[in-house]
C-alpha cells in the first residue's frame, strides 16, 4: 500500500476514492426512499421536502463523505480520519436518515399487506429489545469501545471486507437509538413521551463523549503496530495523532447532540399543538346550549360539558388548564 501525499486543506477537500459496497448501500437506500415519496405524490399525498433533504443530504451525504472522501483515503495511515469517519457513521448519518422519517414513509407508501409486515416487525420482541431506551444507548457505547479496544479495528485496517462490515455495524448501532426516537410511529414504549425522550437524548449526548475521552487519554496506542508501520514521514507523532482523533470524536459527539435535542423539542411542540387543536374541536362540539323541557322556564344555562363529569386523564387535564381553576 502506497502512502498518500501529505494531507493539506486542498487535498482534504478534493481527495476521493470509490467504495463500491458503500455506494450500493447509498443507491439502494436513496432509490427506496425516492420510490416511497413518488408513490405518495402519485396518489395525491404530500411528503415534506425538508425530510427529503435531511435524508438525502445529512443522511446519505454523510455516508458518502465517511466512506469515500479524504477520510477514507487517509484512514489507513492516520488515526484521526478513521476516528472521524467512524463517529460520522454512528452519530451523524443515523440522525440524517431518521430526520427523513423513513419508517413512516414506508408504512404510508407500501401496499397494505407489506405495510402490515413492516408494522409487525417494528413491534416484534427483538426490535423492541434492541431499540429499548438505554439498551440501544449501551449498544452504541459497546460498539465504539469494541471497535477501538479489541483487535476489531486493527484487523479491519488489514481486511477490506471487515472494514465494510465495520462501517455497516457502526451505522446500524447508531440507527437503533436515533430512528425510534425521531419516528412518529409507535416504536418505543408508551411511557417514553417527548419529555422522556429529551432527557434520554441529553443523557446519550454525555455517554457519546465517553469513547472519545477514553481514546484521547488512553496511554496505549490503538492499532499501534499498524500505524507505526504505515505512518508517512509527514504525519504527526502516532500518539498525538490518536489524541487528535479522540478530541475530534468528543467535539462531533457534543455538536450532534444539540440538533438531535432540538429535533425532539420541535417534534414535542408539534405534537402538543396537534393535540390542542383536537381538544379545541371537541370542546366546540360538546359545548352546546341545553334544550329546555316542555313547559320549563327558559334559561341560558349550558349543559355541563363532558370534561366536568368524566374522570379521564384528558378531562382532568382540561379542568386544571381552564381559567379560574
Amino acid at each position: 500500500m502506497e502512502n498518500p501525499p501529505q494531507l493539506t486543506v486542498g487535498r482534504f477537500l478534493t481527495s476521493w476514492q470509490p467504495d463500491v459496497p458503500a455506494l450500493l448501500v447509498v443507491v439502494i437506500l436513496g432509490a427506496l426512499y425516492g420510490w416511497g415519496v413518488l408513490r405518495l405524490r402519485g396518489r395525491g399525498d404530500d411528503w415534506p421536502l425538508p425530510r427529503v433533504g435531511a435524508f438525502a443530504v445529512l443522511g446519505l451525504g454523510t455516508l458518502v463523505v465517511a466512506t469515500m472522501s479524504a477520510l477514507a483515503v487517509y484512514d489507513h495511515v492516520l488515526f484521526w480520519p478513521a476516528a472521524v469517519q467512524n463517529v460520522l457513521l454512528d452519530l451523524i448519518a443515523p440522525l440524517g436518515l431518521a430526520l427523513g422519517d423513513p419508517l413512516r414513509l414506508a408504512l404510508r407508501s407500501l401496499p397494505e399487506r407489506a405495510a402490515g409486515r413492516v408494522q409487525r416487525a417494528l413491534t416484534g420482541r427483538l426490535v423492541r429489545l434492541l431499540t429499548f431506551p438505554l439498551v440501544s444507548t449501551a449498544l452504541v457505547l459497546a460498539t465504539e469501545l469494541t471497535v477501538y479496544f479489541t483487535p476489531y479495528f486493527a484487523t479491519a485496517l488489514r481486511d477490506d471486507w471487515l472494514h465494510e462490515v465495520m462501517y455497516l455495524h457502526l451505522l446500524l448501532a447508531g440507527s437503533l437509538f436515533v430512528l425510534p426516537m425521531l419516528t412518529r410511529e409507535a416504536a418505543l414504549p408508551r411511557w417514553c413521551t417527548h419529555p422522556v425522550r429529551a432527557a434520554l437524548v441529553f443523557l446519550d449526548g454525555i455517554i457519546d463523549a465517553v469513547p472519545g475521552i477514553v481514546v484521547m487519554t488512553h496511554g496505549t496506542l490503538i492499532a499501534g503496530a499498524w500505524y507505526l508501520r504505515h505512518a508517512p514521514s509527514w504525519a504527526p507523532d502516532v500518539l498525538h495523532d490518536q489524541q487528535l482523533g479522540g478530541g475530534a470524536m468528543i467535539s462531533i459527539a457534543e455538536l450532534v447532540a444539540l440538533p438531535f435535542l432540538l429535533a425532539i423539542l420541535v417534534q414535542w411542540a408539534r405534537t402538543e399543538r396537534a393535540e390542542t387543536v383536537v381538544l379545541d374541536r371537541r370542546l366546540e362540539a360538546e359545548l352546546v346550549p341545553a334544550t329546555p323541557a316542555p313547559g320549563a322556564a327558559q334559561t341560558s344555562e349550558l349543559v355541563r360539558p363532558w370534561w366536568e363529569t368524566e374522570n379521564s386523564e384528558v378531562a382532568q387535564r382540561i379542568r386544571h388548564q381552564r381559567p379560574g381553576r
